[in-house]
């Protein structure tokens, strides 16, 4: 088939004649399909992405111009665009950790290293406000883990003035932080 007879029959196909796209199939579909293997090296993917490339054509025969390229190339170049984009697409394949030579840390930057000491600093000035039997409640509180009960017994007052002491304490630091 000439290259003229196959222009003829993308411009019928543009029309969605559905036997000008037969015709056009049975005359190229050789030639792209030896296009899609040649740059895919697969058969079963080469034989997906050929039907893909003409839904392709399908879809976008009325973007073919006759004059500005031959009939037979613009189709090749949908076929080998088509083949190359499913190349790029294809995921690249996972590296055993072992592999893995620049993993991020955990630990923090710089930066933070600064803020947190900056911070731990204003809380450390904020705790020598408070009496000292709450400071250290709060400390085993909050950075120990020490339970109310186990508090109420170390200072020996009831519970629930330590949780009084706790909560008045906690108040007193978020004001001096506030400051």
């Amino acid at each position: 088939m000439t290259s003229e007879e196959v222009a003829k029959l993308i411009v019928r196909v543009s029309l969605r004649d559905r036997q000008a796209f037969d015709r056009l199939y049975a005359a190229t579909s050789p030639k792209l399909f030896a296009i899609c293997i040649r740059i895919l090296k697969d058969r079963a993917e080469a034989e997906e992405a050929l039907q893909e490339v003409f839904v392709r054509v399908w879809t976008r025969a009325d973007r073919f111009a006759i004059s500005s390229q031959h009939a037979v190339g613009w189709l090749c170049t949908v076929a080998r665009n088509h083949a190359i984009d499913r190349i790029r697409s294809r995921r690249a394949p996972t590296k055993d950790i072992d592999e893995a030579f620049d993993m991020a840390s955990d630990d923090p930057d710089p930066e933070r290293l600064a803020v947190l000491s900056s911070e731990g600093d204003r809380i450390d000035e904020c705790m020598d406000e408070l009496e000292t039997d709450r400071a250290q409640a709060v400390r085993s509180a909050y950075v120990d883990g020490a339970s109310y009960a186990e508090l109420a017994d170390r200072f020996d007052v009831p519970l629930n003035t330590m949780r009084t002491w706790l909560r008045r304490s906690l108040l007193k630091l978020r004001h001096c932080l506030e400051a």
